[in-house]
């Protein structure tokens, strides 16, 4: 259903930056080197690797490609409301930015809120920052992704809806630019990652269930 989806997204800038090439190749020859160079770019971040998923109930991957950058014990406020972990995942602009499902499971909710746009580096873009939580309800367990916007990275695109059926590391959308995804699974996961540890979406382990896991 997702498949090829990213590059999708980028089809307006392509078209603009192509344009801005053509030109620049008749007028300007010395700036055609430049949009050659933003359309590499804009390629390269839009990109989509095939990736093959585990199919294993007892784990969460990694729903986005970056560096581990904070893991915590917090009240999700939102909508679950209770005491979960949070692991949290810094996307550069090199990263892959397509999310993946943690867990094989389906979306029980869906919602985006407006927000600032500080940089996803800063702590304080958890809270601040528009963003759109995910709760994804498996056969044993819920969980919940939020994708945060960061200071370039504004726009977050859902690929699916409430309702939707996932297989665990399917993908179900994406966020443009630099930015931050949360994972939140049940207290007393065991978390399988640390700070500073570089995760790839739909294939690193980040946490296992607990033997007798709250849903």
């Amino acid at each position: 259903m997702n498949e090829r989806r990213a590059i999708h997204e980028a089809k307006g800038i392509l078209v603009v930056l192509g344009v801005l090439l053509a030109v620049s190749l008749f007028w300007v020859p010395q700036l055609a080197i430049l949009w050659a160079a933003l359309i590499g770019f804009v390629l390269y971040f839009f990109r989509d690797p095939e990736r093959v998923s585990p199919d294993d109930p007892t784990i969460a991957i990694a729903p986005a490609d970056g560096q581990i950058v904070a893991i915590d014990e917090r009240i999700e406020s939102d909508v679950l409301l209770k005491r979960m972990i949070c692991i949290s995942i810094f996307l550069s602009v090199v990263d892959v930015h397509v999310n993946r499902s943690p867990i094989a499971g389906k979306i029980t909710h869906s919602e985006g809120k407006k927000g600032l746009y500080l940089d996803a580096r800063n702590p304080e873009c958890a809270r601040k920052n528009a963003h759109r939580l995910w709760v994804i309800q498996g056969t044993k367990v819920t969980v919940a992704v939020r994708q945060i916007t960061g200071a370039i990275a504004r726009r977050i695109v859902p690929w699916s809806q409430v309702g939707d059926t996932l297989a665990q590391g399917e993908k179900f959308g994406m966020i443009r630019f630099g930015s931050r995804t949360e994972l939140w699974v049940p207290e007393g996961s065991k978390v399988l990652v640390r700070v500073g540890e570089s995760v790839r979406g739909g294939l690193t382990p980040m946490a296992e269930f607990p033997a007798k896991p709250l849903a």
